[in-house]
């Protein structure tokens, strides 16, 4: 594993001495690890979300009615065991 030198505030440093203090992290560089990993879980979760929407923008207006629609989610759910 290569190493890494970044330049913080003093009040950043503290905010991530005390992280580890309150025994969530073992040291500064486990706490600095999962803030790179769920920044990348998030941006792959915003990166889902917006071809998602495309997906539904690109499909076109639906011609059922609300209830329809929940009618045939209640019935997927139901063949899936979710409900």
């Amino acid at each position: 594993m290569t190493s890494m030198s970044v330049s913080l505030s003093d009040q950043l440093r503290g905010f991530i001495k005390s992280r580890v203090e309150s025994g969530d992290y073992h040291n500064e560089s486990e706490y600095i690890r999962d803030l790179v990993r769920k920044d990348r879980e998030k941006i792959s979760d915003e990166q889902q979300l917006l071809n998602l929407l495309r997906q539904s923008e690109q499909s076109g207006v639906s011609n059922n009615t609300i209830p329809d629609i929940m009618s045939s989610v209640k019935e997927r759910l139901k063949q899936d065991g979710r409900l």
